[in-house]
């Protein structure tokens, strides 16, 4: 492919094919109805894992998980999962803007789109969150603080000022307040831009951009201890933010990767050349291994201190409830690590589309079955598996996403025209 793309147009608007639109509302339908039946067959006793092992029955009747747990505890990976690939795109914006970067302009309104999915993941949460905190979050149960009470936890009650509903409740909607408003804010400079041209709202964008990245610094792990840290409340991790930001942010990467190639391949995005999948796939191997050096990095921490509390954590996934999860512990960095590594480590790999689509598409599932092994483990015990229930959520949030963000896509020129550096972005070659 060659570089040289000064009489390729940029004016493109995406529009959306009858069939294309008729598929991805037939994928949802058939997620929503493959969920409905691993509901009702969970429901009815069927796909449940518990009484196969003596030690998982013992755990089941010990903690208590039901199917209502297991249905919640995949309804809040999945919301938590896709929320967060959102929130990653508009990151992956105002990371563009404040390192001034040119090579990413062509492309930038995918990133921006993938933001469009925040209010829908939020709400998802918040849905979850309100009808299924007693079933993921042992914390919410006010027995627990409770002085006197047979329940009563130390522990527990030593972090209910930090760990109670009404406290929770109000930085998950801070959180996505905030996130969502300088999304719109970003969102609107990029429309403007395209209408008047000129550099005012790009430097506009910059500077939110700026404050953005300060106030995502601090609530992004904030957000990882509540979310998802929090599941297991007597455990700590001081790692544990970073490591849920690296799961999302190569996630982001991966469907940011997918989203340009599939355009590219359906006749948009004409001025993409190699140069631009070939950073791309550097980020996607280089936060491979970010992400790798920070699961190893806390595994090898926790294990060689020895601290019971803290071992807890990786002695449940790697053999607890009679090894119901060691083949996902393994497999997960398999998949996470060792295959983007070894298929993206040459210069030609990252530049040919066939195989950074493969890879991409590895790379989001494998994060998928990051956030299951973050989850499951601690709220549905040895009673989990992946059968209808799993597979009908990821098709179902997996099409809802694809369907809010191509139908954001469709609203504004693909390429920013008058994007101050879509030049350098037209001509690149590395």
């Amino acid at each position: 492919m060659g570089h040289s793309v000064t009489t390729v147009s940029v004016d493109e608007q995406l529009v959306l094919s009858d069939k294309f639109k008729r598929n991805l509302y037939l994928a949802l339908g058939i997620g929503l109805v493959l969920f409905a039946l691993g509901v009702i067959f969970l429901a009815l006793g069927i796909g449940e894992h518990h009484e196969a092992h003596g030690e998982v029955a013992a755990e089941a009747a010990h903690h208590g998980p039901t199917w209502v747990t297991r249905v919640f505890a995949v309804l809040w990976q999945h919301s938590v999962f896709f929320t967060g690939i959102s929130a990653m795109g508009l990151f992956f914006v105002c990371v563009q803007y404040v390192a001034w970067a040119g090579w990413s302009s062509l492309i930038k309104r995918i990133p921006e789109a993938i933001g469009s999915f925040l209010p829908y993941g939020a709400g998802a949460m918040l849905l979850v969150f309100i009808f299924g905190h007693h079933d993921l979050f042992h914390w919410t149960h006010h027995e627990l603080t409770e002085p006197g009470n047979p329940a009563y936890d130390p522990i527990i009650a030593g972090k209910s000022g930090y760990l109670n509903l009404v406290f929770y409740t109000i930085r998950m909607v801070v959180f996505f307040g905030l996130w969502f408003y300088i999304w719109t804010r970003i969102r609107k400079y990029s429309l403007l831009e395209d209408q008047v041209g000129g550099d005012t709202y790009y430097h506009k964008s910059g500077y939110l951009s700026a404050v953005f990245i300060v106030i995502f610094a601090v609530s992004t792990p904030m957000a990882a201890w509540d979310w998802l840290m929090s599941i297991d409340p007597h455990w700590f991790s001081t790692m544990y933010g970073w490591y849920v930001f690296a799961s999302w942010w190569v996630s982001g990467l991966a469907v940011i990767t997918l989203f340009v190639i599939f355009l590219h391949e359906n006749g948009y995005l004409k001025a993409l050349n190699e140069s631009h999948v070939h950073d791309l796939g550097k980020f996607v191997f280089a936060f491979s291994i970010f992400w790798t050096y920070v699961w190893f990095a806390q595994f090898l921490l926790i294990f060689y201190s020895n601290i019971p509390e803290e071992t807890i954590y990786f002695i449940d996934r790697l053999r607890g409830f009679d090894g119901h999860y060691t083949g996902f512990f393994y497999l997960n960095v398999i998949i996470n690590f060792f295959f983007p590594f070894l298929a993206l480590m040459t210069r030609d790999s990252k530049r040919k589309f066939g195989i950074l689509k493969f890879v991409a598409i590895a790379v989001v599932l494998g994060h998928w079955l990051d956030f299951y092994m973050m989850i499951m483990p601690a709220t549905t015990k040895g009673t989990s598996g992946i059968g209808f229930l799993e597979v009908g959520a990821l098709v179902t949030f997996a099409s809802a996403f694809i369907i809010v963000v191509t139908n954001t896509l469709t609203k504004a020129k693909l390429i920013p025209a008058n994007h101050p550096m879509l030049e350098e972005s037209l001509h690149h070659n590395i």
